[in-house]
């Protein structure tokens, strides 16, 4: 599993309605993508919960093939016409799970990025976050969870889909717009570390 996310911040006055219509006519188009796991379309307004207006999707992969795929075919180009070339994050998938209510609709997404202590063991770093993991994955309201890591930075990335409001724990708050999902099943449960 690989996941990546880019992150589109936009001006405050920004009208964000134009990004909810973006993704009511044209998230259907990954709804079939191959190699495509899940994209959250996430979006977060300026206000209580966010300091900026964003649009965010986030993508768990399958495979290599289909991220690169997406990244050099006319999705991806469509964004950098639209906003400009962002940067593409991406980590190495550690842990999938499905959560209590795994046929739900997601409303919400938390995304919480942790830097891995200097002092710290990757060991240590990634067993602390897979028993994260597992709480996150029991939670009521859960639909799905996932843990990845990005060696190079040294940061962990945990990533959980709501059937409700975002909890308000740690970390950054999203209103999923669409869920596409079509190798959902391919994701697997379990630890890959």
């Amino acid at each position: 599993m690989h996941v990546m996310q880019y992150e589109i911040t936009l001006p405050a006055d920004y009208h964000m309605g134009i990004i909810r219509d973006r993704v009511a006519t044209r998230g259907h188009l990954m709804d079939a993508f191959p190699g495509l796991g899940l994209k959250a379309y996430l979006m977060r307004e300026r206000g209580e919960d966010s300091p900026v207006n964003q649009y965010a999707p986030l993508y768990l992969w399958t495979t290599p093939e289909g991220m690169n795929s997406f990244l050099r075919g006319p999705g991806f180009h469509g964004i950098v016409q639209d906003f400009g070339r962002p940067e593409v994050q991406h980590w190495t998938g550690l842990s999938y799970a499905e959560g209590p209510s795994p046929a739900a609709l997601p409303r919400s997404a938390t995304r919480l990025r942790s830097p891995v202590a200097p002092s710290a063991t990757p060991a240590d770093a990634v067993g602390a976050a897979l028993e994260e993991s597992r709480r996150l994955a029991k939670a009521p309201g859960a639909v799905a969870t996932a843990l990845a890591a990005d060696p190079r930075h040294g940061e962990l990335l945990h990533f959980t889909l709501w059937d409700h409001p975002a909890p308000q724990e740690a970390g950054d708050r999203y209103e999923v717009l669409h869920l596409s999902r079509p190798e959902r099943e391919q994701l697997g449960e379990g630890r890959r570390w």
